[in-house]
């Protein structure tokens, strides 16, 4: 029995990315289906297609409370892996093409030796370490933006590792501030061995390996913007923390038509409460909307052991 699986929602046929993580040996990828998404043309690649019709009789007052057209429906995708069985989820974006690197060199579930980076606010951007100090990871609290690059290496230490975010060749994730700024492509090829800090940092749900063990306390958040997957990075380090290790880049994003002035209004909800939320983590509900919330309660009641 194949116990890892890859996650993700579109609403787009077939992907050349998406085709490849099909054709992966050892992962069972789940695409979630959303109201545009071409049904039929699921049926011509090896995946488990949830269709929306199943979606609304599996999981009734989840899909009722995320609502359609929507990328945070990837959270029933989550629970759908999670109750197959699944020991390690893989939360991959229909743009980033799979390296024949991907899920080689796997972490999640061991204790590892990994490079450990401190900065002295205690938040910690990944980007820091690499070659592009220009830029910043999404979600990174804006109020820090300066002095960021300034980190500490302390040395190897063991880690239990239960996530590990890959980084990404191409098209990175950062703020649209940045993006709008620098329009960059990158090569983070550099990075080889797999590294963390002794604080938070941000990490997203583009292509990201989790364990078993960190469900159903991680999700994507909705009815936050693109904070959905940061935030939900935050909130899962005050529960596990120091269990996380980014490593080398196993994706090219061939990144999706989007509009960067949206992608902007959809960050701003980031910009003003990210470090309130970071210097307020044990309190982490109370910044929260209410369907959020509601969001959290209903998703917790699907995952069966």
């Amino acid at each position: 029995m194949i116990n890892n699986f890859i996650v993700t929602t579109t609403i787009n046929a077939p992907t050349e990315a998406l085709i490849k993580f099909s054709q992966k040996n050892g992962w069972n990828l789940i695409v979630v289906g959303d109201l545009k998404t071409p049904h039929n043309e699921y049926k011509k690649i090896n995946c488990v297609y949830l269709t929306p019709e199943y979606q609304e009789i599996t999981y009734p007052e989840l899909s009722r409370v995320i609502g359609w057209n929507s990328i945070q429906r990837r959270n029933i995708g989550f629970i759908e892996a999670y109750n197959r069985g699944a020991q390690i989820i893989a939360s991959v974006d229909d743009d980033n093409i799979p390296l024949d690197c991907w899920g080689t060199d796997l972490l999640v579930n061991k204790i590892a030796d990994i490079d450990v980076f401190e900065h002295s606010t205690g938040v910690f951007d990944p980007l820091t370490i690499t070659s592009y100090k220009h830029l910043w990871h999404r979600g990174f609290p804006v109020e820090l933006l300066q002095g960021r690059e300034v980190v500490k290496y302390l040395g190897k230490f063991k880690r239990k590792i239960l996530v590990q975010a890959d980084l990404w060749n191409g098209d990175p994730d950062i703020d649209a501030i940045a993006r709008i700024t620098f329009r960059p492509e990158v090569d983070l090829s550099e990075i080889t061995t797999p590294y963390s800090s002794n604080g938070i940092s941000p990490f997203n749900s583009q292509n990201t390996f989790l364990s078993r063990e960190v469900f159903p306390i991680y999700s994507v958040l909705p009815f936050i913007g693109r904070m959905d997957d940061i935030w939900a990075s935050y909130i899962l380090q005050y529960y596990f923390p120091q269990n996380l290790a980014y490593h080398r880049p196993s994706v090219f994003q061939a990144r999706n038509p989007q509009d960067l002035v949206v992608n902007l209004e959809n960050e701003i909800f980031g910009y003003r409460n990210t470090y309130k939320l970071l210097k307020d983590l044990p309190n982490y509900k109370k910044h929260l909307p209410g369907k959020t919330l509601e969001f959290i309660d209903k998703y917790s009641k699907y995952f069966h052991e």
